[in-house]
C-alpha cells in the first residue's frame, strides 16, 4: 500500500504548488496594484470605440482583421504542441510534414506581412 501511495507523491507535490502559484497569483493583484482609478480607467473600452454609443455607428474593419489572423495564426501553431509530443514515435515523415506546414505558415504569414494587414495606420 505504501508503494501505491508513494507513486502518487510527484502528483500530491504538483497539485500543491499548483495550488500555491494560483493562490498566490489571484492575492498578489490586491496587495501590489496601484489603486488610483482615474475616469478614463473607469470609462468602458471595447473594440477600440466607446460601448455605449450608438448600435449602427460605422465600424473599423481592422479590428475583425487583426482578430481573425490572430486566430488563424494561433490555432495553426497549437498543432505544434501534439506534434512535439509524438516527435520521437512518427520519424522523418512527420517532420517533414511538419516543416512543409510550418513552410506555408510563414508564406502566409509574410504574405498578409507584405499586403500590409499588419499595420496599424
Amino acid at each position: 500500500m505504501t508503494d501505491l501511495l508513494s507513486s502518487y507523491l510527484p502528483i500530491a507535490i504538483f497539485i500543491g504548488v499548483s495550488l500555491i502559484i494560483g493562490i498566490s497569483l489571484l492575492i498578489a493583484p490586491f496587495a501590489l496594484a496601484f489603486k488610483a482609478p482615474d475616469a478614463e480607467k473607469l470609462s468602458s473600452f471595447e473594440c477600440g470605440f466607446n460601448a455605449f454609443d450608438d448600435a449602427r455607428m460605422k465600424f473599423d474593419i481592422r479590428f475583425y482583421l487583426v482578430s481573425i489572423l490572430f486566430i488563424i495564426f494561433d490555432l495553426e501553431v497549437a498543432f505544434l504542441f501534439p506534434w512535439a509530443v509524438s516527435f520521437s514515435s512518427i520519424g522523418w515523415v512527420g517532420f517533414w510534414s511538419m516543416m512543409v506546414f510550418l513552410g506555408v505558415l510563414t508564406i502566409g504569414f509574410i504574405y498578409e506581412w507584405k499586403k500590409g494587414a499588419l499595420e496599424w495606420e
